[in-house]
């Protein structure tokens, strides 16, 4: 069974109950244009850009999967749609919504099992919505790395009962970049998506390094995606800053080893530098389906970089079954 452990679905059944029960959620609009394009906009924000059709549809997923020889996608929402920025009560409930969504989709359907969205922007809540879905057969959750939409962190202290929830339970918090930033550099040549991401999650989990989540939340399983950014190349830059300002934060290092990460750099060298970091038992196959900066023959990378056959084993197959429980 090969398992990609990186990819996104928002299911049209899901916007076509959305446009019936719309009035449900206040803070969320959805906007089809003249072409038949969908977009959704939240709390009269910022339109989304266009929700892709192979992000809705079946059938186009179905082919991927098929050439790529891909048994099996655990795939979360679609980081625009988790809507982190409107009211809390709200958020839980548009969760909630998207959860069922993705369940109901993927229930009569083989080789799709659905990731939880939860609600950022209340720790309380996400930790509420986390047990729902996994108690509803979700295995995990993806979550993006700022828990109010636009700005944020995830250390924020609001956010302890999460992170304690889903150390409870054990079960893995896949962390995604988010898409805006107001860094004029990156908003032309398609930057966003090839750097801006990277230092993203980057950011991101430094600070959760930093700040000693690994540590503090015995228990807890965190998936760095996208290889992990730049972290792998920059873990001596980060203990250099703690050894030199250790007053100010906890060692990176020993945290840095308990992170999972997906194999989603697309040259054989580079994942040979992350295992060599982390070990082959700790990587697992990610496409990020369907977008274009995804990889489309995602065990290449893996296939051809002169691993044993136990350790592709591991990547493809075995480390998502142990970690997702699959």
């Amino acid at each position: 069974m090969i398992i990609d452990t990186h990819a996104h679905i928002l299911p049209q059944d899901t916007l076509e109950v959305l446009r019936s029960r719309g009035g449900e959620f206040p803070s969320v609009e959805l906007i089809v244009s003249e072409e038949g394009q969908f977009h959704l906009t939240f709390v009269e924000g910022k339109m989304s850009r266009p929700i892709m059709s192979n992000l809705r549809l079946f059938e186009p997923r179905q082919s991927f999967m098929a050439g790529a020889g891909i048994d099996l996608q655990l795939s979360g929402g679609w980081l625009d749609s988790f809507g982190y920025e409107i009211p809390a009560e709200e958020g839980a409930d548009w969760s909630r919504f998207l959860n069922e969504g993705m369940l109901a989709e993927c229930s009569d359907k083989d080789g799709i099992l659905p990731l939880a969205t939860v609600p950022l922007q209340s720790g309380k809540l996400a930790a509420d919505v986390l047990r729902e879905a996994v108690k509803a057969g979700m295995p995990g959750a993806m979550i993006g790395t700022q828990n109010k939409g636009t700005h944020g962190s995830l250390d924020d202290p609001d956010l302890d009962p999460f992170w304690e929830m889903a150390a409870e339970l054990g079960v893995p918090i896949i962390i995604h970049p988010m898409f805006g930033s107001d860094d004029a550099r990156l908003h032309d040549m398609q930057m966003m998506n090839s750097v801006g991401r990277v230092t993203d999650l980057s950011i991101s989990i430094s600070r959760m390094l930093f700040t000693g989540h690994l540590t503090r939340f015995k228990g807890l399983v965190v998936v760095a995606s996208t290889g992990g950014g730049a972290l792998p190349y920059m873990l001596g830059r980060l203990e250099r800053n703690y050894n030199a300002f250790s007053d100010q934060m906890v060692d990176p290092v020993e945290q840095f080893s308990q992170l999972y990460f997906d194999s989603l750099v697309f040259q054989t060298d580079v994942i040979q530098f992350l295992t060599t970091k982390v070990g082959t038992d700790r990587v697992m196959l990610g496409s990020d389906y369907p977008f274009p900066i995804g990889d489309p023959d995602p065990r290449r990378v893996v296939e051809t970089a002169g691993y044993t056959d136990d350790e592709v084993d591991a990547m493809l197959t075995d480390n998502a079954r142990r970690l997702f429980g699959i």
